[in-house]
């Protein structure tokens, strides 16, 4: 089982999700496909966004294919799209200051195991900047 948010066909762990090979059964965490529905979610929620933002892990290598996913529904919805590093607690107050100052209008967050743990920290955050945040994941 695969605990990742990127696609692991596309960074080539695996030859297809349909038959992955060897003891590999699935993904659990898998951001890049969803990360423009998600961002397609926020569009038909505040049509008028210009500005949406999307907040990383700086720590994660494999971020580049997310950022890449989002910003092309970004420019289908003809929306800005800025993109926030955060790998540290520290750096998250940094990150969210700095989406407010963009006036992003929401902010989606990478599948990410940092974010997962700091989820009441990104809700405290998100309320005190009132910045709609729209999660990866359900709990």
């Amino acid at each position: 089982m695969f605990v990742i948010g990127d696609d692991p066909v596309e960074i080539g762990l695996v030859d297809s999700l349909s038959h992955p090979h060897g003891n590999l059964t699935g993904v659990t965490v898998l951001f890049g496909p969803l990360g423009p529905k998600r961002l397609e979610g926020l569009h038909e929620l505040i049509p008028d966004a210009v500005t949406i933002a999307m907040l990383i892990n700086s720590n994660n290598p494999t971020t580049s294919l997310a950022i890449k996913a989002v910003q092309e529904a970004a420019l289908i919805h003809r929306q800005k799209l800025v993109v926030q590093t955060a790998g540290t607690e520290g750096e998250l107050e940094t990150a969210f200051a700095g989406i407010a100052q963009q006036h992003a209008a929401a902010l989606v967050h990478d599948a990410d195991p940092f974010f997962t743990t700091r989820r009441d920290q990104l809700v405290a955050l998100a309320a005190r900047y009132a910045i709609p945040l729209m999660y990866p994941q359900r709990d």
